[in-house]
């Protein structure tokens, strides 16, 4: 009789709410160039936080033409980065491109010719023929402007010095005063390049240079050159961002700890860094993921992650995985990466947009199973991992983006979906996380939806979890536990310790934790929720009892027993 009599007066509250939803709008993503920096932030000239979500697109090997031209139309291509959700193309381009005087004017048909790729021409013929008889370096201007009409942005990387697949200790590319890499050309390339794309609106960026390493690599080089580097272009274009990389293969900045570099200029710099699964070997399939990415993440802060926390902006300009999806290594590393991306809320760009490549260490038409387009260059790879880095396509937090208050979202890494409530007495489930609402994590370990009483809870094992206003017990503390810090632990009714979860429809439950011990066939990936900041919006429109409005109406106290006795 109470549940009824709780549902009759419960109900018509609720359908006012109903009739007038709270509408919250969408943000809109800010293109506006040139970018400056502002703190760790990058942002716009108004000052609004611009998230790079980038792309890398190959244009250094052999060839020195962006790859994918004899696939599809450029203009198609730069199309399709910008509907997957990119707003960046890192593209590549070797040294020798600009500063040797050989190639100035070798044409983008004779390239091909030299290499004995004549398929490839008529590829080009048929797909891009305005550039066919184009200057290799006038190509790589066309793909630019084909970007900047597709309102993608691009930063200028120089990966490599002599054309070719990179990178080895002993390819003669690795640092200054190896074979192909002499300082005085470099700076004139660099200064080349800033100076061809001065005034070209979507170029925003450059990389100086793409991971430094081999056994000439030292600190005293690094700022002496890099620095010279840095001025060069800036002074050459002071529009774009110049950004920096550290030593071994990018994965190094630990030294800028004690000492900043020395620059003239200001607002305009960023550092990069580099994450792989591969970069630890084989830990991740060898290792407990929870161990490993303790570990991992622990020492990138230490190596590079501390720069945000100095007030620099750190770019993830290389992090990629097989999309294949049957490499356990990758698998995990991944889940691992993007729960930091989304806690750090990072600025990265994905290796690769590349399908198959021209030719790739002797191979021709090689097909790149990190890329995020088929060999053909047609469709997506895999389309359930571009929905998982969806989430971090946008950001969470930063300069401009005080859309509401302070809170925490629940990010789910394996799927890249946040949780959910559909209304107040559905099971929460997993989905976009644009339509999540706010969550605060108190000092008591409670996790209570913002503006609310409820608090999330336990309550038997394989059971979904549940909303509830009684948040002072066992089952509604949760605690981070694990190497990792992403299990969320708590009690059940009988005592025991249990783990927040997902089942195979992405409806949250309480499950027992696993993969807490050093068991390294055993996945996490299921319980591994990041409690991420964010001062993003909902983008659907909620209709959900809020609370704090119906117990500020005459009678709360009564409705207050009525709900509690409702919920129990």
């Amino acid at each position: 009789m109470g549940r009824f009599i709780f549902f009759t007066f419960f109900f018509p509250l609720v359908s006012l709410l109903v009739i007038f939803p709270t509408v919250i709008p969408q943000s809109k993503p800010v293109m506006a160039q040139p970018l400056y920096t502002n703190s760790r932030w990058i942002v716009d000239e108004g000052g609004q936080r611009v998230k790079l979500a980038c792309v890398n697109w190959v244009s250094h090997l052999e060839a020195m033409v962006t790859e994918g031209l004899s696939k599809q139309p450029m203009d198609a291509i730069s199309k399709k980065i910008a509907s997957m959700g990119f707003n960046c193309v890192r593209l590549t381009w070797p040294l020798f491109l600009v500063t040797n005087d050989s190639l100035a004017s070798v044409t983008v048909r004779q390239s091909f010719q030299s290499l004995g790729l004549s398929d490839t021409i008529s590829g080009i013929q048929a797909n891009n023929p305005s550039i066919i008889d184009l200057p290799l370096i006038k190509a790589y201007q066309a793909v630019v402007s084909s970007l900047g009409a597709n309102n993608v942005m691009v930063i200028l990387d120089n990966h490599i010095s002599k054309p070719g697949w990179c990178c080895s200790n002993s390819d003669g590319n690795g640092f200054f005063g190896d074979k192909y890499f002499n300082p005085d050309l470099w700076i004139k390339g660099l200064t080349q390049m800033a100076t061809i794309f001065n005034g070209v609106s979507n170029v925003v960026g450059m990389s100086l240079r793409n991971e430094l390493r081999g056994p000439r690599q030292n600190v005293s080089d690094w700022y002496r050159h890099m620095q010279k580097g840095a001025e060069a272009v800036h002074s050459a274009n002071s529009d774009v961002l110049v950004i920096l990389s550290g030593l071994s293969y990018d994965k190094d900045l630990s030294f800028l700890r004690n000492q900043q570099v020395n620059l003239t200029f200001t607002g305009k710099l960023v550092f990069e860094m580099h994450w792989y699964g591969f970069s630890d070997g084989q830990a991740w399939r060898s290792g407990n993921p929870n161990q490993v990415c303790g570990r991992v993440v622990d020492n990138m802060m230490r190596l590079s992650g501390f720069l945000l926390d100095q007030g620099w902006p750190l770019l993830v300009s290389e992090f990629g995985m097989d999309l294949r999806g049957t490499n356990v290594n990758d698998n995990r590393y991944i889940n691992c990466f993007l729960a930091t991306v989304a806690e750090l809320d990072l600025d990265w760009a994905l290796w690769t947009l590349v399908g198959s490549y021209y030719l790739r260490e002797g191979v021709i038409g090689l097909n790149e199973v990190y890329g995020v387009l088929d060999w053909n260059w047609c469709e997506n790879r895999n389309s359930s991992f571009l929905e998982r880095i969806s989430a971090v396509q946008s950001p969470f937090r930063g300069p401009g983006l005080s859309e509401t208050n302070l809170h925490k979202v629940i990010f789910h890494p394996l799927t890249g979906l946040c949780v959910l409530r559909n209304s107040l007495f559905e099971p929460l489930r997993l989905g976009p996380c644009t339509d999540s609402e706010g969550w605060s994590y108190s000092a008591q370990k409670t996790l209570t939806l913002k503006g609310t009483y409820f608090c999330l809870q336990a309550n038997e094992l394989e059971n979904p979890a549940k909303l509830g206003i009684i948040c002072t017990d066992s089952t509604s503390k949760w605690e981070t536990i694990s190497d990792s810090k992403m299990h969320l632990s708590t009690k059940v009714n009988n005592g025991s310790t249990a783990c927040l979860d997902v089942d195979s429809e992405n409806t949250i439950v309480v499950s027992t934790c696993k993969c807490l011990g050093r068991d390294n066939m055993c996945d996490p990936g299921s319980q591994w929720f990041k409690l991420v900041d964010s001062t993003r919006s909902s983008s659907s429109t909620k209709s959900f009892l809020q609370m704090d409005s119906i117990l500020a109406l005459p009678g709360k106290d009564f409705v207050w027993k009525l709900l509690r006795s409702a919920l129990e």
